[in-house]
């Protein structure tokens, strides 16, 4: 079994850190995430810039602020330049510099020394350099141009996370990432891997959109998977199918995150095994065959029927959501827990 020393203790891998962006894991009140026994959280430093959220949490520290003792990475705010400027230019701009959001007569800029020292003032176990994020279909020469981007703006991202943290201890200091863009082109996959590697950072992630038509990109996946050294820890982004995540881990994938298990428990999606296999239940049916009193030992599974559920949907609907974040979070760490035994 392969684990890792973070500031918050000691992480067991491969793990899977849900979404809780702004510092909550929607559908549940942050005193129960760590009896679900989830391995780890991700917060977006963007989104706590715009919520302005940085300075609150500084106080104490993110860690504090969510009232847990487990790790928790920050993500830079990278793949909100795919989400909102790549598909809107209307929505900022992106320059050597570094990236201008515009959202709703807000402006707020972000280079990469600006990215990690609100995310250093977060406290975060793991954080992450900033990137130009693309899609996979993105054309070759815009490819390219984020690929260069991504690399100089890791290399001012390791220089100002050495300046910052110079006095730090070694227990005290967070774990700096690197996100490897590049789209489907391997050629440019393998300049950006390569570039990064000579940086020398804690791990490496896969950068960009994992998914193309509703499919996991497997061949990509792998490729760069086989560019970051094995003695660096490698980050699946926005990898969050059960079946997806299985993939990536024999590909050699140590981290991933996602909202799947949160937004889909939201959208009356469970997931569950049966005869050790994967399976989804849609609560949106009406007709169920299926006991889950025998599927997990969550607070949901225990109490309700599959039946109640569906009306506690139609009538309770925060209290339905909240049931069944918990299942779907207790699954995956269920399954996270597998998968540290291959």
């Amino acid at each position: 079994m392969k684990n890792i020393k973070l500031k918050s203790g000691k992480l067991k891998l491969p793990a899977f850190f849900p979404d809780a962006t702004y510092g909550q894991i929607k559908g549940i009140e942050n005193n129960e995430i760590e009896k679900l026994k989830i391995d780890g959280v991700v917060v977006n430093a963007y989104h706590l810039i715009k919520a302005g959220k940085i300075k609150e949490i500084e106080k104490g520290g993110v860690h504090k602020y969510m009232g847990i003792k487990i790790p928790v990475i920050s993500d830079s705010g990278g793949f909100q330049v795919m989400s909102l400027i790549h598909k809107n230019s209307e929505l900022g701009e992106i320059t050597d510099e570094g990236v201008i959001f515009l959202l709703a007569g807000k402006r707020i800029d972000l280079t990469p020394e600006k990215c990690i020292e609100m995310q250093i003032k977060l406290g975060s176990d793991i954080i992450m350099c900033l990137d130009e994020c693309t899609h996979s279909e993105l054309d070759e020469k815009r490819q390219k141009k984020a690929v260069e981007r991504t690399i100089q703006w890791a290399e001012r991202c390791k220089k100002e996370f050495m300046r910052l943290t110079s006095k730090m201890s070694e227990k005290d200091k967070p774990k700096l990432f690197a996100i490897i863009q590049g789209g489907q082109n391997k050629k440019l996959r393998k300049k950006c891997a390569k570039e990064l590697v000579k940086l020398d950072f804690d791990g490496y992630a896969f950068g960009g959109f994992p998914m193309k038509n509703g499919k996991l990109l497997k061949g990509i996946l792998k490729y760069t998977a086989g560019l970051i050294p094995d003695d660096k820890l490698k980050y699946a982004m926005g990898i969050g199918k059960p079946e997806d995540i299985i993939e990536c881990v024999k590909m050699g994938y140590d981290l991933f995150d996602c909202v799947i298990p949160t937004r889909d428990a939201r959208h009356k999606r469970l997931f569950f095994f049966q005869n050790g296999k994967i399976q989804e239940i849609n609560v949106r049916k009406k007709y169920f065959t299926i006991n889950i009193s025998k599927l997990c030992k969550c607070e949901l599974c225990r109490n309700y029927s599959l039946e109640q559920l569906y009306e506690m949907f139609k009538n309770n609907y925060d209290k339905a959501a909240r049931l069944a974040t918990i299942h779907n979070l207790t699954f995956y760490s269920g399954l996270m827990r597998r998968l540290r035994v291959l």
